[in-house]
């Protein structure tokens, strides 16, 4: 094992995960924005949206040779935790 080689990968995955971790404050400011456009708690979760993305994906991955069960589990967690978020924070109006 090269120790060096191993260390420059780490760093750029660390360079990745910021860039991640920016992105998932600017979805979940987008996401606060819409919880307050939802008057029932029954329009939080939207299946045929959630399978149109999960599809989407799926075939993205494929094109560009990402194993698609990595890229659905990944947003099937991103999903899956903005849904329970919107529930907690759900305000009858």
């Amino acid at each position: 094992m090269n120790k060096k080689k191993l260390n420059i990968a780490r760093g750029k995955i660390d360079s990745i995960d910021e860039k991640i971790f920016n992105l998932i404050k600017k979805r979940t400011k987008i996401v606060k924005e819409m919880l307050k456009l939802k008057k029932y708690k029954n329009q939080i979760i939207d299946h045929k949206r959630i399978n149109e993305i999960l599809g989407t994906i799926r075939k993205r991955s494929i094109k560009n040779d990402i194993d698609p069960q990595i890229t659905k589990k990944i947003w099937k967690s991103i999903i899956w935790s903005y849904v329970s978020f919107q529930k907690k924070n759900f305000k009858k109006k």
